[in-house]
């Protein structure tokens, strides 16, 4: 059986340099791979071009890559709880894709895939279908959506063993499923690294093929955006 453990994150992160396109697994700050990102910011690396769904906060997660000027480019669906996006965003530091949601997992699944492109009817008729070709399918207008074509994918999951394979857990699994062998090198992130055998198969979400390297995080703050309980009676 053909190892992916690596020893560290600083192993994993190995080959990643500037200008390159890296995707991001997680969805606001659920399921991020909190300590690769941490790791990022401490090298010299810039000129990155991010995809993930948003920026997370301003002092968490990418939000942290962003407010050292490493990234020039994000691909997402929304800026979120995050001001710092939205301040580059506006002043013209940072140039920003905003992609409809589903079109954004869409467009990892494709690449997963190996599909270079896709038919959808969103963002007909918008600033989105600007520039890309259209055409119509059972009544219906549709645009192509190119699959992503990135350098490294970074994805977090609850368990994996030492060939890959993964384990999400809950809403956690949003993003890094579809991004997991979405791109040249995939890395993946566990809070749990197993032998193995030792992962239930039926219970695998991603096979280890689609992974070339995996470790075992450090620390996982795991923080909330917004955090919103019920009053005491």
């Amino acid at each position: 059986m053909i190892t992916k453990k690596v020893n560290s994150v600083l192993d994993a992160i190995e080959g990643i340099k500037n200008d390159m396109t890296i995707m991001f697994g997680g969805f606001g700050l659920c399921g991020i791979p909190e300590n690769t990102i941490a790791a990022l910011v401490n090298t010299q690396i810039s000129g990155l071009t991010c995809i993930s769904n948003n920026a997370g906060v301003d002092d968490f997660g990418l939000g942290l890559l962003l407010q050292k000027k490493q990234i020039k480019k994000m691909v997402s669906s929304y800026v979120g709880e995050n001001a710092e996006f939205e301040r580059q965003m506006l002043s013209g530091e940072l140039e920003v894709e905003l992609t409809p949601q589903g079109t954004l997992a869409e467009r990892c699944r494709a690449a997963q895939a190996g599909i270079p492109a896709f038919f959808t009817p969103a963002g007909y008729g918008t600033e989105v279908a600007e520039g890309k070709e259209v055409r119509e399918f059972n009544g219906k207008m549709h645009i192509m959506e190119e699959a992503f074509n990135a350098d490294f994918a970074i994805v977090k999951a609850w368990k994996g063993d030492e060939a890959g394979n993964l384990v999400f857990k809950g809403t956690a699994r949003n993003f890094n499923a579809c991004m997991a062998g979405a791109a040249k090198i995939t890395i993946a992130e566990v809070e749990e690294l197993v032998p193995v055998g030792t992962l239930d198969p039926n219970q695998i979400h991603i096979p280890g093929i689609m992974v070339q390297r995996i470790f075992q995080g450090e620390k996982f703050e795991k923080r909330i955006e917004q955090r919103t309980v019920r009053q005491k009676n």
